[in-house]
């Protein structure tokens, strides 16, 4: 059976990692995913956690928010806003946390982490 996650997630990580010139056993040795749950996800044979995007994303140079995104974690618009608002790289819980909730929750809290933010500067 073949789970084709969000925007072809496997396709953008097998070929992210083929790019790089790694192996599945150089990806696993690098992030520290057994290279077996690599090739299940590269196959479509299994989702990727937040955890192990978080984990493979530097390897396969890609920011955090990339793949999340293509893994439907983050809405486009939820990634560009935390981009662009200069809000800063996310704590990893608060990001495994935040990807969990539903898409509106997410605009949620950028607005008001936004909004806390502009509070915070004057």
């Amino acid at each position: 059976m073949s789970i084709g996650g969000p925007n072809n997630l496997r396709q953008i990580i097998k070929q992210q990692r083929l790019v790089r010139g790694l192996t599945l056993h150089e990806l696993s040795e690098i992030s520290g995913v057994s290279s077996s749950h690599l090739g299940r996800i590269e196959r479509g044979e299994r989702l990727p956690s937040a955890h192990i995007l978080r984990k493979i994303a530097g390897p396969l140079g890609l920011g955090e928010s990339e793949l999340f995104t293509s893994a439907g974690f983050l809405s486009p618009q939820t990634a560009t806003s935390i981009n662009h608002q200069n809000l800063g790289r996310l704590d990893p819980y608060v990001a495994a946390v935040l990807s969990q909730e539903p898409v509106e929750r997410q605009r949620m809290v950028v607005a008001i982490l936004t909004i806390l933010k502009s509070i915070a500067q004057k």
